[in-house]
């Protein structure tokens, strides 16, 4: 079986205190991290131990997990496994880089955000060079708020020409089609991201090669979804898992409607669904916006 794994755990604890982020901003206590690391290694144990599926895994934590030692740990062992295709993992990128050495760089992929007012621009430059260096498959993002647009373009002539930056709709925010023009300009594909997708009835992916995990080993088709399929340590989901269309109105983020086979995400991301990296160089950076601070 080809099935792809989004697991999100306990952990809700993060470095940012974005105030335009839904994800939970909480200190989590010696109690909760044991929990979360328990649920990860779990997990972890769970997909190398699945040698007769073909399995690809992308870490969605409320809060960053990479500044967990369990988490790059995670990472590097999947990465080893030959019936892992892909694992990734959402990132804020605040950590230090050393650690991906140990990994199978083939396997492993980072979905990278820039959160402007949290980090120096130079450090998350800085980061983003060393992983070109170290040749890490990574996408690096950005909320499109009009006062990230200046660090955008900013982001975009800094960056290697291969490396997609993509732009989130803000949630509540409504773009003229100038403004998203101009978003537009920066990441070619902000048209999928401006406008959330009716899904009500559509065919998607999600609850047949597509489910949400959490840290109970639940699952559900997708994180927005709250409809059980079962377990995934007893192998109940298993027998639940099959075509279905989607129950909800509309689906407004990118890890759900990627998934719709009404749009054709699959082929524009094709190879890099998990970490949002687009099949053609051409369609990720429409034009260059000033000298590069690094190259790769």
């Amino acid at each position: 079986m080809d099935l792809t794994l989004l697991y999100r755990g306990p952990l809700a604890s993060c470095d940012y205190a974005c105030p335009y982020c839904p994800f939970a901003k909480q200190r989590d206590s010696r109690e909760q991290l044991r929990a979360d690391r328990a649920a990860l290694e779990r997990f972890t144990n769970w997909a190398a131990s699945r040698t007769e599926d073909r399995l690809s895994v992308l870490f969605t934590p409320w809060g960053e997990g990479l500044v967990r030692s369990w988490y790059r740990r995670a990472l590097t062992e999947l990465s080893h496994l030959p019936h892992i295709q892909r694992v990734a993992i959402q990132t804020n990128l605040s950590w230090r880089t050393d650690w991906l050495g140990a990994a199978d760089l083939d396997t492993l992929a980072l979905w990278c955000t820039y959160h402007p007012g949290q980090t120096p621009y130079e450090r998350f430059v800085t980061k983003c060079g060393e992983l070109a260096a170290r040749g890490v498959r990574f996408s690096v993002g950005i909320v499109g708020l009009p006062e990230h647009l200046a660090p955008a373009r900013r982001l975009r002539a800094a960056l290697p020409q291969k490396v997609y930056l993509w732009v989130n709709a803000a949630e509540g925010h409504t773009y003229g089609d100038a403004e998203a023009a101009e978003w537009s300009g920066i990441d070619p594909l902000f048209g999928y991201s401006r406008h959330p997708h009716r899904s009500a009835g559509l065919p998607c992916r999600t609850g047949a090669s597509v489910v949400s995990v959490d840290g109970d080993g639940t699952v559900r088709r997708c994180h927005f979804v709250r409809d059980e399929l079962g377990n995934l340590y007893d192998g109940s989901y298993r027998a639940a898992l099959r075509p279905r269309p989607c129950p909800l109105t509309v689906c407004d983020c990118h890890i759900g409607y990627v998934h719709l086979e009404t749009l054709p995400l699959y082929d524009v991301f094709a190879g890099g669904v998990l970490e949002r990296i687009p099949a053609s160089p051409r369609a990720a950076v429409p034009l260059r916006l000033g000298p590069a601070r690094f190259t790769s």
